[in-house]
C-alpha cells in the first residue's frame, strides 16, 4: 500500500469515525437521556448491552470504510453505501430493541411501585384501558397507579389467576392504570422511614443521596426485574414522588 492510499483511507476512516460517533452521541442522548434516565438503565440492566452493542456499531462502520477505500475503486460509492446503510440499519434495530425494553410506566401496587417495560405490558388488555394508557408514553415513563377494583370478585379472581399461571402481574395490565393521585393516601400510608435504608445501604451513601433531595420524608420500594430501587417521597404534600435513587430498599 502506497502513502497516498494510506493517507486516503485513514482520511476517509475519519470522516465516518466522526459520523460514528455523532451518532452514538445521539443514540445516548436518546436512551439515556429519554427512555432511560438516571437510575432506570441500571434497574433495567440494559448499561452492559447497549454500550457493548453501540461500541460495536460504532467501530465496525469505519474499518470496514478504511479495508475497501481506494478512489480509483468503480464500485467504491456503492461500497460505501452498503457500509453506510447496513450500520444505520444495525443502528436502528439496536434503538428499536432498546425502545421495546424501556421503562413505560412506574406502577404503585399495594406497597411498591412496579418498573413496568414496554414488553411486559399485557396485550390483550389494551382495548380496556382508559385512553391515555393504550399507548405507551413516547418519551420518559410515566406514574400510574394500578387499582384492583374490590367489589369485582370475578375480575379479581381472573388476576389471581393469570398472575399464578402467566406470571402477569397487576401493575402489567393497563385495564387496571389510574391516575398516581389515587395512590396518594395509600402511599403516604405504607411509605417506609429513611432511616431504614441504612440497613440495606451504606450509611454515607445515603446520606450523601438523601442530601440532594431534602423534600423527601420517607419511600417506597421499586421492584425492578434487574435491580430494586427507591422512590423517595414527600408525605407532607401528600404523598408526592420526589426522585427515583440508586438505593437498595430491601435485603
Amino acid at each position: 500500500m502506497n502513502k497516498q492510499l494510506f493517507q486516503q483511507k485513514i482520511k476517509a476512516f475519519g470522516w465516518h469515525l466522526l459520523f460514528s460517533a455523532v451518532s452514538a452521541l445521539l443514540s445516548i442522548l436518546l436512551v439515556y437521556g429519554v427512555w432511560y434516565p438516571s437510575p432506570l438503565a441500571k434497574a433495567v440492566g440494559v448499561n452492559h448491552l447497549y454500550l457493548m452493542m453501540l461500541a460495536i456499531d460504532a467501530i465496525l462502520g469505519p474499518v470496514l470504510t478504511f479495508i475497501v477505500y481506494k478512489k480509483p475503486k468503480k464500485t467504491l460509492r456503492f461500497d460505501l453505501a452498503v457500509i453506510l446503510s447496513v450500520q444505520l440499519l444495525a443502528l436502528g434495530y439496536g434503538l428499536y430493541t432498546m425502545y421495546q425494553g424501556k421503562p413505560a410506566w412506574i406502577a404503585y401496587d399495594v406497597d411498591r411501585f412496579q418498573l413496568v417495560r414496554t414488553n411486559d405490558i399485557d396485550q390483550r388488555k389494551l382495548a380496556q384501558a382508559k385512553s391515555e394508557y393504550k399507548h405507551v408514553p413516547v418519551g420518559r415513563p410515566k406514574y400510574v397507579a394500578s387499582v384492583v377494583p374490590k367489589t369485582n370478585i370475578e375480575l379479581s379472581n381472573e388476576i389471581l389467576f393469570d398472575e399464578i399461571q402467566y406470571g402477569i402481574a397487576p401493575p402489567q395490565r393497563p385495564e387496571l392504570y389510574q391516575p398516581l393521585s389515587r395512590a396518594y393516601e395509600q402511599i403516604v400510608k405504607r411509605a417506609k422511614p429513611l432511616n431504614e435504608l441504612n440497613k440495606f445501604n451504606d450509611e454515607n451513601d445515603v446520606k450523601k443521596i438523601l442530601s440532594q433531595y431534602p423534600t423527601a420524608d420517607s419511600f417506597v420500594p421499586l421492584k425492578a426485574n434487574a435491580q430494586d430501587m427507591t422512590v423517595l417521597i414527600d408525605k407532607k404534600s401528600g404523598g408526592k414522588v420526589v426522585k427515583i435513587v440508586d438505593l437498595r430498599p430491601w435485603q
